[in-house]
């Protein structure tokens, strides 16, 4: 038979671990639970003899209600001192245990594009201003913008193997949460590249607020951004059509000229790597002069290399 909710309720407010930083996980999965308990207007449906009591069989509703919202209080308390404490690791230069955690070596983890408790921690962390200004009309080869998986920006650091002589540039950055996110794990530069003004504005501004320098976010289309001081590009489907044909013809191009300066000089750049996300890893697939280090898929990172 199911705990009742006073149970529940006083299991949780008794367990003290609950509260320790490592425990996001599994506080927000009870939060989640609580807005079920938290339900004071329950008492104002109408409901057949006993209902209410069989569902609160040891305490009247209002009496768990108030209790759920105190122990959420508490619970979004200590997620508000996490954050607190990973922005203050930022903006001292250091990389927060939390984020160096997800940068050890471990299994390719599950692809699809849902969201996990990585994307509350980071949403939680950076504090992203909403976008208030007007926004760039959309042509026909945008895609409407999600931000990539936090679980998935981990693994495009790891897979990559993104260094500080690195320059990751993101085309179609969003709201900045890739390079913000390598910026923040890693010594690497960072570069967003974006057309929507509200989200340059928006990712700027948690770049200055968490003193991100190695970070920058750049008010232009793709197709004329400067691909030569990158290392890294990332790709999550921002765009199709005859504007990705004419980013990949630009890359292509870039390739060839790191490739012929590797055979004039000793201290040449380093090759490029493509890392995809999302419909457009079967298109970049489809280049004959990239070959991919895994069997390319939609619903996880994907890292391609120019051939030699």
């Amino acid at each position: 038979m199911p705990d009742s909710p006073e149970k529940l309720l006083s299991q949780w407010e008794n367990t003290d671990s609950l509260f320790v930083p490592d425990q996001l996980p599994l506080r927000l999965e009870i939060l989640d639970r609580l807005e079920v308990l938290d339900q004071p207007e329950v008492s104002d449906q109408s409901a057949g003899p006993g209902q209410l009591d069989a569902r609160f069989p040891e305490s009247g509703p209002a009496i768990v209600s108030a209790r759920a919202r105190r122990l959420r209080a508490r619970l979004e308390a200590a997620n508000v001192e996490l954050y607190a404490s990973i922005r203050s690791s930022i903006r001292q230069g250091s990389v927060p245990a939390a984020f160096a955690r997800q940068l050890e070596p471990t299994p390719i983890q599950p692809g699809g594009l849902h969201y996990d408790y990585l994307d509350e921690l980071v949403a939680g962390v950076f504090a992203f201003d909403q976008p208030g200004e007007a926004r760039a009309p959309a042509g026909p080869e945008n895609v409407f913008y999600q931000p990539t998986p936090a679980r998935h920006i981990f693994s495009l650091i790891r897979q990559a193997g993104i260094a500080a002589r690195d320059v990751l540039l993101d085309l179609g950055s969003g709201l900045g949460h890739v390079p913000l996110l390598v910026s923040a794990s890693t010594s690497a530069r960072a570069i967003g590249v974006e057309f929507e003004p509200a989200y340059v504005a928006s990712a700027r501004s948690c770049a200055q607020k968490l003193n991100l320098d190695r970070v920058s976010f750049l008010l232009e289309d793709a197709r004329d951004a400067d691909l030569s001081i990158a290392t890294v590009f990332y790709l999550y489907t921002p765009f199709t059509g005859s504007i990705l044909r004419t980013v990949l013809y630009r890359l292509r191009a870039q390739a060839n000229l790191r490739a012929q300066a590797e055979q004039k000089v000793k201290a040449a750049p380093r090759p490029i790597r493509i890392c995809t996300f999302g419909p457009c890893t079967i298109t970049v697939a489809q280049q004959r002069w990239l070959v991919p280090d895994t069997s390319p898929a939609e619903d996880r990172i994907t890292v391609f290399r120019a051939r030699s």
